[in-house]
């Protein structure tokens, strides 16, 4: 039996993005991504106070993914969401749709909204999930394929609450 691969540890730890990961991001930015940011928005977007950024780095401080929000108002806005090809199905993208949706409560938001390619249809489950409905489709939002434009509203309430502790739950429950 040979050791997993890095990329695959079990243990991830959810954090905020530093400049010092920006690299690696970006890494996989372009290995998941047809059309990516750059090292520069990168950086600038973590420059600007109403934006929040999160990384998921396993054990050997490999990031495996990121997620980050931009803040406007009572509303937030999920700008970006990546795991990595290799540790996807392991809910990686739960978890860093809770730390979007603490920041977000955090930050006294009442809404979330984001854009999911129209063929990306375990991407809107997940967003589903998270209480998210679809509203509308924007064009050409990508060079290549329509967006799917997602709100889940209330966010501030116990009833969301519930939610995103059952789906905590669920999450320790199966790991």
């Amino acid at each position: 039996m040979t050791a997993p691969h890095p990329r695959t540890a079990d243990r991830l730890a959810i954090r905020p993005m530093r400049s010092g990961d920006v690299a690696a991001v970006v890494d996989l930015e372009r290995e998941v991504y047809p059309t990516p940011w750059s090292t520069a928005v990168f950086h600038e977007e973590l420059a600007m106070s109403n934006r929040r950024y999160v990384v998921a780095a396993d054990t050997v401080g490999t990031i495996v993914g990121y997620a980050g929000l931009l803040l406007v108002d009572e509303d937030a806005h999920v700008t970006t969401l990546a795991v990595d090809p290799q540790v996807r199905r392991r809910r990686l993208g739960s978890r860093l749709m809770l730390a979007l949706v603490a920041a977000s409560r955090g930050a006294a938001a009442r809404h979330l909204t984001l854009e999911v390619r129209m063929s990306n249809v375990s991407a809107q489950r997940l967003y589903e999930r998270f209480g998210f409905a679809p509203v509308g489709i924007r064009k050409n939002y990508y060079r290549d394929e329509d967006a799917l434009v997602m709100w889940a509203t209330d966010i501030d309430t116990a009833e969301y609450e519930q939610r995103v502790a059952a789906i905590e739950a669920d999450l320790e429950e199966t790991g």
